[in-house]
């Protein structure tokens, strides 16, 4: 049997992005500009669009479309929760080919650096008296704002100063109460800092509550787009349906 003869290698499993949805149209562009991302890093690798709700297409219709194709899920969502835990591995299971699910995006030190590098171009200096609100989707789940913690302490070695997280909806404390406890410490030039991978209701929300300044959702950085990679990475190496 000659080179010639052995049966082709087999590509690497697609790379499926697994989006919330959102009636905001900016979140759709944005997160079609973060695959570009993902693509234009390594374009060996098929990388598709599923989405749990509101925006098309959704996520049984992309692994549908997959059909026999391998793939490993990677959620754009940045702590355990729900949709992780529970309806990202259901979609998974009723595939046809054989889906892993990589972890959330957070915690991580990629999403830390991007989080970061939006508080600076939005204006951030370590000042007096400063500190940071970090604003986040919010759960009810114990694990997803242990998660949410861990990234505002990783915030927080990078810039010097305090970050407490807080929630735009299901868990406590709001934004608003947190930006009140911190002017209770004396800290009175306060940032909020965006913990949403894209524009949407909650993200603009939280923003407007910004005593100070207020930076950027995550959107389509390059931080990110390694986030993701790193992500599937790890469970390519680890088939399991969930990651830490």
């Amino acid at each position: 049997m000659t080179v010639s003869d052995l049966p082709p290698r087999p590509g690497p499993p697609a790379l499926v992005l697994v989006a919330h949805g959102s009636r905001d149209p900016r979140a759709l562009t944005t997160v079609r500009a973060l695959m570009d991302r993902v693509r234009a890093l390594r374009p060996e690798l098929s990388v598709h669009l599923g989405h749990i709700e509101l925006n098309e297409p959704l996520l049984p219709d992309t692994l549908a479309a997959l059909g026999g194709t391998p793939a490993v899920l990677v959620p754009l969502l940045l702590a355990r929760g729900h949709h992780v835990k529970r309806d990202i591995p259901e979609a998974a299971a009723a595939a046809q080919a054989p889906t892993r699910v990589a972890g959330p995006l957070g915690p991580h030190p990629l999403l830390a650096d991007t989080l970061h590098a939006h508080l600076l171009e939005a204006g951030w200096r370590r000042r007096p008296a400063s500190a940071v609100v970090l604003a986040a989707a919010g759960s009810r789940d114990l694990d997803a704002r242990a998660d949410t913690g861990r990234t505002a302490r990783l915030l927080a070695e990078r810039l010097g100063v305090p970050v407490v997280p807080a929630y735009a909806s299901a868990a406590t404390p709001t934004v608003a109460d947190a930006i009140t406890a911190l002017r209770a410490k004396g800290r009175h030039r306060i940032a909020v800092a965006s913990c949403f991978t894209a524009p949407g209701r909650f993200a603009t929300q939280c923003a407007r509550h910004a005593p100070w300044l207020a930076s950027a959702p995550l959107g389509a950085h390059d931080a990110m787009a390694a986030l993701i990679l790193h992500r599937y990475g790890q469970a390519r190496e680890t088939p399991v349906t969930a990651a830490a």
